[in-house]
């Protein structure tokens, strides 16, 4: 019988198990150093939070894998011996395997900062880094975050949810402004500093500075050279593959796993799912590694028909993604860059009270609908991925905006007010048709 090990049980890891199982007989093996059981890494800070315990974030019974034929192993490997097809784990054991699929997942940056690896320095990834924060958030009176990406702002809600003071340090001019437009990025700005977080914008971390016992006393600001006292430290300043293990084997590796469309490495019944994996060559306007859960899900379906006799390519279909910032929700379908390219206009609203806006990119000439940014207005995916395939214009977009709202029913809307803000910009003449609670998200 054919075995599969898969290193690695997050989102992509464990999709790709379940999927295999559906589809085949083959013997499965899933193995991981950081749990014993899957669980939801989205919903880490929920559990700081006291909103739930940990265990109501793995989404299956332990007996769901004994069920399934899903055989789990606890462990940390160490070295894939691709010639003789096994792999040594850090305890001295070996596994065999016929396919194996590397889903190692990311782990949080560092970039050599004296003091990185103090006690009380951490990311906000693993669930080890849980723990650590459990642990040194106990009599912690002031926390620095170094890092201006969506863990940062994740940590900042964690830290302040227990009164926790937080000094948050952004390298950029404003939050997140590599990817969010300049609106988006100021709404957010505010909406940090509205809870108490002491947000600072173009402030470089220098060094962490320890006490007697080796934990963190102080942060050094590079700019002003400010000692900050604290006692815990988030590195948040994004992830990176978590590929080390590696580093002198036969399978080619850049910033990550090499792979082709078809998410196989450079050494055959060899594959890479997930955040570790490195597509060859970009996939549309994607990056190359895609740290996100929904492609991570993705790719391990994608995989599973391959191992399962059926090769099949990697297709993610339009760019969509959601985030929360505190309590505004975001969501983004297609492209709308931090600075228009040549070809496109945009349409910006935001609402008076500036925590809700809408930012629609489309070609200038043709007015193809490009792309959306929504804060705080839930939007349907189906009716945005159909708008794309579809090539429809903004003004469409425009006239079915009840149609994409995916709010709560009694919650307030705003499509009028919005399709008439474009109707003054744009000279138009439109109206934000009624509701039809029918689908029109296909062309007959």
């Amino acid at each position: 019988m054919e075995h599969v090990v898969i290193i690695g049980n997050g989102i992509s890891g464990v999709t790709l198990a379940r999927h295999v199982r559906k589809l085949s007989d083959k013997r499965i093996t899933i193995i991981s150093s950081e749990t014993e059981y899957f669980f939801s890494r989205t919903a880490l800070m929920y559990v700081f939070m006291g909103h739930m315990p940990f265990e109501n974030t793995q989404p299956y019974e332990k007996g769901f894998w004994k069920k399934n034929r899903i055989e789990l192993v606890k462990g940390l490997v160490k070295k894939v011996k691709s010639v003789s097809k096994e792999l040594l784990l850090s305890d001295g054991s070996t596994i065999a395997y016929d396919k194996l699929v590397l889903a190692t997942g990311s782990k949080s940056n560092k970039f050599g900062w004296s003091g990185q690896d103090l006690d009380g320095v951490m990311g906000m990834y693993h669930k080890q880094d849980l723990e650590n924060l459990e642990k040194y958030a106990v009599n912690c009176k002031r926390a620095v975050i170094v890092g201006g990406g969506l863990i940062g702002v994740e940590m900042a809600e964690m830290l302040r949810s227990r009164d926790i003071e937080v000094t948050f340090l952004v390298r950029e001019k404003s939050f997140w402004n590599s990817v969010l437009p300049d609106g988006e990025s100021q709404l957010i700005n505010r909406h940090i500093k509205e809870h108490h977080v002491d947000l600072r914008l173009g402030t470089n971390l220098k060094e962490i500075v320890s006490d007697e016992n080796g934990r963190v006393k102080t942060v050094i600001i590079q700019e002003t050279e400010e000692e900050i006292p604290c006692q815990v430290v988030g590195l948040t300043a994004g992830v990176s593959p978590n590929i080390d293990f590696l580093k002198g084997s036969e399978i080619e590796i850049g910033r990550g796993i090499k792979v082709n469309r078809y998410l196989e490495t450079s050494v055959k019944d060899i594959y890479a799912i997930g955040d570790c994996a490195e597509q060859r060559e970009a996939i549309d306007q994607r990056r190359p590694i895609e740290a996100v859960w929904y492609t991570g899900r993705m790719m391990g379906e994608t995989l599973a028909q391959t191992i399962c006799g059926n090769p099949t390519e990697y297709k993610p279909g339009h760019w969509f993604n959601s985030a929360k910032f505190f309590d505004i929700e975001y969501q983004t379908y297609g492209w709308v860059w931090s600075q228009p390219k040549e070809n496109e206009s945009r349409f910006y609203w935001e609402h008076a009270d500036g925590k809700i806006c809408i930012h629609i990119s489309y070609d200038k000439d043709t007015k193809e609908f490009i792309g959306i940014n929504t804060f705080g207005i839930r939007m349907r995916h189906e009716f945005f991925d159909s708008v794309l395939n579809n090539k429809e214009t903004v003004d469409y977009v425009m006239e079915h905006l009840k149609d994409a709202n995916f709010d709560p029913e009694f919650y307030k809307t705003y499509e009028d007010e919005i399709v008439a803000r474009f109707n003054q910009e744009n000279g138009t003449n439109l109206s934000a048709k009624k509701k039809s609670w029918t689908r029109i998200f296909t062309k007959n």
